[in-house]
């Protein structure tokens, strides 16, 4: 049997086509509870966003008002008009949500450092699971509405900001990645369980192009109500 990271990475178009590109952008349209319960609603709803594919960089635009877009780069995160004037920025973002929980409210800055990474880390997977100290192992099957999923758990290296160290991806037969879970250590280790739906091909890389996001539960199964965070993608471009 196939090394499952391995596999995984060619079933989403392999290796070699990703590395013929920097860039990825897409339309974004973004829902659920999450957003309200942090107190920005205000993010729900269309933008567009691009990532760097090779080192940790997003952006959305816009970001909240129609003359901002949102700028993560790691640990800085800045918020800047569409010309490239800085109007806020904050250093050592991740700090800044010492104490929090599920239901702490964020500032601008706080939700650009998670929809920057969380993004990030989305678009980039599985590829970004073979960063330079990235460690993997298969684990045993997951089995799933009558499907069984192979098991890859990941630690992440502390040069990637994301949601945790320890991440498990769960993929099917032909190894494309089918769930996501992660615990949110800026909201207090909230378990997360992230689902993603019709995968098609952009530019010879195969996209998700739907993801729904749920509270994972202690048994490992998906909270299906409230709905944390819906994701459509559209027109997403590799380049």
């Amino acid at each position: 049997m196939k090394d499952l990271l391995t596999f995984a990475i060619e079933a989403h178009g392999g290796l070699k086509r990703w590395k013929e590109f920097s860039e990825v952008s897409a339309d974004l349209n973004v829902g659920g509870a999450l957003w309200g319960l942090k107190g920005q609603q205000g993010f729900v709803g269309t933008s567009h966003v691009t990532a760097s594919l090779h080192h940790q960089w997003a952006s959305h635009s816009p970001f909240l008002e129609p003359a901002h877009r949102s700028s993560f780069k790691g640990e800085r995160v800045a918020i800047e008009t569409l010309d490239g004037h800085v109007v806020e920025a904050r250093e050592n973002t991740r700090a800044s949500f010492a104490g929090h929980t599920l239901a702490t409210p964020w500032d601008r800055i706080q939700l650009a450092y998670f929809a920057g990474y969380a993004m990030w880390t989305y678009l980039t997977s599985p590829f970004s699971l073979v960063t330079d100290g990235s460690e993997s192992a298969e684990v045993e099957p997951w089995q799933e509405n009558d499907e069984t999923w192979r098991v890859l758990r990941v630690r992440v290296p502390k040069s990637i900001t994301t949601h945790s160290t320890e991440q498990i991806f769960y993929f099917d037969d032909e190894g494309l990645l089918r769930r996501h879970d992660y615990d949110v250590d800026i909201s207090a280790g909230s378990g997360a369980a992230h689902y993603v739906y019709d995968h098609k091909p952009f530019n010879g890389i195969i996209v998700p192009t739907k993801r729904r996001i749920h509270i994972r539960g202690e048994d490992g199964k998906p909270q299906m109500e409230p709905l944390l965070v819906s994701i459509n993608l559209s027109n997403i471009k590799f380049s």
